[in-house]
Order: structure tokens, then C-alpha cells, then sequence
């Protein structure tokens, strides 16, 4: 999907309301979360490149509570990214 702002996922279907941005830059595909109750984590925290990811993975799979590879997709990143949203 597309809007305004760029091309999105949702990382909890079941939650409309969270939508997850995905681009690319310099060939690496870049993510960044936009929650509509939640404004602080659009305007708090940037771009995210997957590589971050993939590094923070090791510590929350310590920890169990959330899956980052849920959330931050590569597969449909690059889909969405290569059909233009």
C-alpha cells in the first residue's frame, strides 16, 4: 500500500493503526514505524536499515517478548518496495 508518506505494511493485521514505512536507500532497505495512538514513535526514532535489525535480533530472542522479524519484514519490504506499494 501507499500514501503520502511512502509505502506500508501492516505489522499486526489485526491493527490498522499501525502501519510499518519500508524504502530503500543506497540498496539497503530501510524501515520506520508510524502509530496513529502513538505519535511519539513516528517523531522519536528514524529510519531503521534491516541490518540494525537483524543486530538487535540476538537480544530480543534473550528476552522473548516480541519478534522482531514479525514486525520488520524483509520479504514483503522488498515486494512492496519492488511494485512500488
Amino acid at each position: 500500500m501507499k500514501d503520502k508518506i511512502g509505502i506500508y505494511y501492516y505489522p499486526v493485521p489485526e491493527n490498522k493503526r499501525v502501519r510499518m514505512y519500508v524504502r530503500e536507500k543506497n540498496e539497503d532497505v530501510e524501515f520506520r514505524m508510524k502509530n496513529e495512538d502513538d505519535p511519539s514513535v513516528w517523531n522519536d526514532h528514524g529510519w531503521v536499515p534491516y541490518d540494525a535489525i537483524q543486530q538487535a535480533q540476538v537480544l530480543y530472542e534473550k528476552r522473548g517478548r516480541f519478534d522482531p522479524r514479525r514486525a520488520y519484514d524483509i520479504q514483503i519490504a522488498k515486494v512492496l518496495i519492488r511494485d512500488g506499494g
